[in-house]
């Protein structure tokens, strides 16, 4: 398995990937396994990532995941059975005090982007760390969530852009936050699926507009950005979260080639 910090700081685009949130067992090992060998076929670095819990939801009865223990059990499955790295969503101290150590990267959700105590725990643990930039935060704000983790004794930092709140139910990207943000010398992903989310929908549950996934990507890559997150799934319509915003995986390897030729121009 090439390592972290090999892969995080080749030249080459790596790609984070996974479905929204573990379903079950086997759709989520198949899901890794099918990103895998697109990845390897185009050369493309590939670090696996699914939800062991969702706890940003609008509804109490809406699907979050199995849970840690058993989420982390399959996430280890797949990461030693496919020798492919993994990361996951943590939500507070205590589940990176339980299971930290056990993923490659440790990824902090935008809405707990600024909470300083889980940053510093993080930070702990010496593994890389991938904050998701908060939809209430500029590109020049992520210095000071940068600096929490660098004072506490860790500089593997990544940030994730994913767009800003643009009224109630929108998200804009606003692509010079990838400049701006690598200005502080971190890598930095475009979150491709998430920034094309449209939340707080009267129904419940959030929208979305897939067809400009591409549109996102590739001007994110063009900009600059180091590394492409994205949820994926074989069936987003049957997902049982974020469906509305996911890429279906049969148009996963089309996208890739169209983004390693960016990277590679820029190169």
């Amino acid at each position: 398995m090439e390592s972290i910090n090999q892969l995080i700081n080749s030249n080459k685009l790596f790609l984070v990937a996974g479905p929204c949130v573990i379903e079950d067992e086997q759709i989520t090992f198949e899901i890794a396994q099918k990103i895998k060998n697109i990845c390897k076929k185009l050369n493309i670095s590939f670090i696996f990532k699914a939800s062991y819990k969702k706890e940003n939801r609008t509804k109490l009865e809406s699907f979050r995941g199995p849970g840690l223990k058993k989420g982390m059990k399959i996430l280890m499955h797949i990461k030693n059975e496919l020798d492919i790295p993994i990361t996951t969503d943590f939500h507070n101290t205590e589940e990176i005090i339980q299971a930290g150590h056990l993923v490659d990267i440790i990824q902090i959700p935008a809405f707990l982007c600024r909470q300083t105590d889980i940053l510093i725990a993080a930070a702990k643990t010496n593994k890389f760390i991938n904050v998701k930039k908060g939809p209430f935060l500029s590109g020049e704000s992520c210095q000071f969530i940068i600096e929490k983790i660098r004072q506490s004794g860790n500089n593997n930092i990544i940030i994730t852009e994913r767009g800003n709140s643009f009224g109630y139910q929108e998200l804009v990207v606003d692509v010079r936050n990838i400049p701006i943000i690598k200005k502080f010398n971190v890598p930095v992903i475009i979150d491709a699926t998430h920034s094309n989310q449209q939340p707080n929908q009267v129904i419940g549950s959030s929208g979305g507009r897939p067809d400009f996934i591409e549109t996102i990507a590739t001007a994110c890559v063009a900009a600059g950005a180091n590394g492409v997150f994205l949820e994926t799934h074989p069936d987003p319509i049957s997902a049982l979260s974020d469906g509305s915003n996911m890429l279906e995986i049969a148009k996963l390897e089309w996208l890739l080639k169209k983004l390693a030729l960016i990277k590679n121009t820029l190169n």
